[in-house]
């Protein structure tokens, strides 16, 4: 992160709506259950193009997390709402974090969901797509992920590769 503290700030007014509350905290790492920020240096440029899905609760969670952050004076990065493209129950709330990532609370009913406050899904966007579609799909099978067949591999619609791990 750019400024840790005021990523901090961010995450902590977010996630704590969701329940979420650090795990460990110190001046070279925020962590949550498994979320953690930390300061960037020449080893560890900052994160641009990343867009991490938080599970909530409720829809409410979800409005109550956008809501948050927007009083806070946080950037908008899409209202709450149905987001029927993704699910048919697929509800989400989306704002940007200090350095431009898209942070989202969610809230979808399936069988595989995890804990309140524990990240939903992440999304990388990359340079390379295809690069990196091989490259996943490749060390997938290795590191005991697959999509939601049991299949590693590129979704049908050829733009994205989901794995679950």
């Amino acid at each position: 992160m750019a400024d840790l503290a005021a990523s901090e700030r961010f995450y902590r007014t977010v996630l704590s709506v969701l329940g979420a509350e650090p795990s460990h905290a110190d001046a070279e790492l925020v962590e949550w259950e498994d979320w953690d920020i930390g300061p960037m240096d020449r080893d560890h440029p900052v994160t641009r193009g990343l867009h991490v899905g938080f599970r909530a609760p409720s829809r409410e969670a979800v409005d109550a997390f956008w809501r948050a952050g927007i009083d806070a004076g946080y950037r908008d990065d899409g209202a709450p709402g149905p987001r029927t493209v993704y699910g048919p129950d697929y509800y989400g709330g989306f704002l940007l974090d200090p350095d431009g990532n898209s942070a989202e609370a969610v809230h979808t009913e399936r069988e595989d969901r995890v804990p309140d406050g524990y990240i939903d899904h992440l999304w990388i966007r990359v340079r390379d797509p295809a690069a990196s579609r091989r490259f996943y799909t490749t060390i997938a099978p290795h590191r005991g992920a697959a999509d939601r067949r049991g299949r590693a591999g590129p979704r049908p619609d050829g733009r994205r590769v989901r794995l679950v791990g």
